[in-house]
């Protein structure tokens, strides 16, 4: 929204709060094209790859795209669903939600949903927010560990949409949330609810995604929050240092990540012995190519291969009750100080609609 495309300024117009949920993103389809477009968005940002411009360049389009476009269009097309990808399936749904539990906590806020690459784009939604009259807005990554590489990247295009925009809304960020009590009690309850349904494991493995082990030599803090996320989970769960594993996925190039991986992890293990295996990825608030796809496929291919008997994917957060719950718990305390409270007879039509909205998705998931 350019200063001169600004909607006029009304003295006493009322003003809004709107809570923005960003996730990573993903193609518009599983096709060779679309996973072309939103690769080449992804990967040419600077936060994710910190190779010279002009050297990526060349990599990234002579190379890489031609390459790989076409690789993960089949993997995309092997998770894709009736409703599209799950990613954006669940993001979608996990806004929606939101905006009811936060109304039945009491706040009129609109809650929206945007993604880093792909669509909806961000500055799209911001620019929708903003003419829809709302003054203040929360920006909430799905990334409960902080990095560079992600959830800075969201800050950036905040920064740079409202660089340009003359009556800028009041913004506020959510940093981070890995050792958030309600995140990690969340987490708690999908396992052991997945436990005493399927019994338990010889090893939980809990798979976070990669990054570069430069980003931690300069001082990003992801590795040690991923760290903290898994040791007050264990905790929660009654686990021994030796009932689990901390490992990293997605690694992508040639350079050196954050180790130990996770493919060469549950090879390990089969190889070990270990008869069942199960692997949960607490990173990700939502399940997506990462963890159907690259673990509960090829990293059961890995662990069976290897002599495992049994392997087990845990799903991720997705729209479970305790999840949303504490969703509404992290935006709400960065909320403290906005007048964003209804009045009684609101809260009662909002929590209406909060449990209309509880069961459609509660529907949908039994429809899958």
């Amino acid at each position: 929204m350019r200063p001169d495309k600004e909607p006029p300024y009304t003295h006493g117009s009322i003003s809004k709060t709107a809570v923005l949920l960003v996730n990573l993103g993903t193609p518009d389809s599983p096709t060779a094209p679309a996973v072309r477009r939103y690769l080449k968005e992804f990967l040419w940002d600077p936060r994710v790859v910190e190779i010279p411009r002009a050297v990526w360049w060349f990599i990234l389009n002579g190379i890489i795209l031609p390459l790989r476009s076409s690789k993960s269009a089949e993997k995309y097309a092997s998770i894709w669903t009736a409703d599209g990808s799950p990613l954006k399936v669940h993001t979608e749904r996990q806004a929606n939600l939101l905006r009811g539990y936060l109304g039945q906590r009491g706040h009129q806020v609109e809650v929206a949903y945007a993604m880093r690459y792909g669509q909806p784009a961000m500055p799209d939604v911001l620019d929708k927010l903003k003419a829809d009259g709302c003054d203040r807005i929360l920006i909430l990554p799905a990334y409960p560990q902080y990095s560079g590489t992600t959830t800075a990247s969201v800050f950036d295009v905040v920064f740079k949409h409202f660089s340009k925009v003359r009556n800028v809304p009041e913004l506020r960020m959510v940093k981070h949330y890995h050792d958030h009590e309600a995140y990690i009690l969340a987490l708690k309850k999908v396992i052991q609810n997945y436990w005493d349904m399927h019994g338990r494991p010889d090893k939980l493995v809990m798979s976070f995604h990669g990054v570069p082990k430069r980003t931690l030599m300069l001082g990003d803090p992801y590795h040690c929050e991923c760290h903290k996320t898994a040791r007050l989970l264990a905790k929660e769960l009654q686990l021994s240092a030796d009932d689990y594993v901390v490992t990293f996925q997605s690694r992508f190039g040639k350079a050196e990540w954050l180790q130990p991986y996770t493919a060469p992890m549950l090879q390990t293990l089969g190889r070990e012995g270990k008869r069942r295996v199960d692997v949960v990825c607490p990173g990700f608030v939502g399940d997506c190519l990462e963890t159907l796809e690259e673990i509960a496929m090829e990293g059961k291919q890995e662990f069976m291969h290897a002599g495992g008997k049994e392997f087990h994917y845990i799903p991720c957060l997705n729209e479970d009750h305790a999840w949303i719950t504490a969703m509404a718990e992290i935006a709400e305390q960065h909320l403290i100080g906005w007048p964003t409270m209804l009045t009684p007879s609101m809260q009662a039509e909002t929590q209406a609609e909060a449990a209309v909205s509880r069961q459609q998705a509660l529907l949908h998931g039994a429809e899958r």
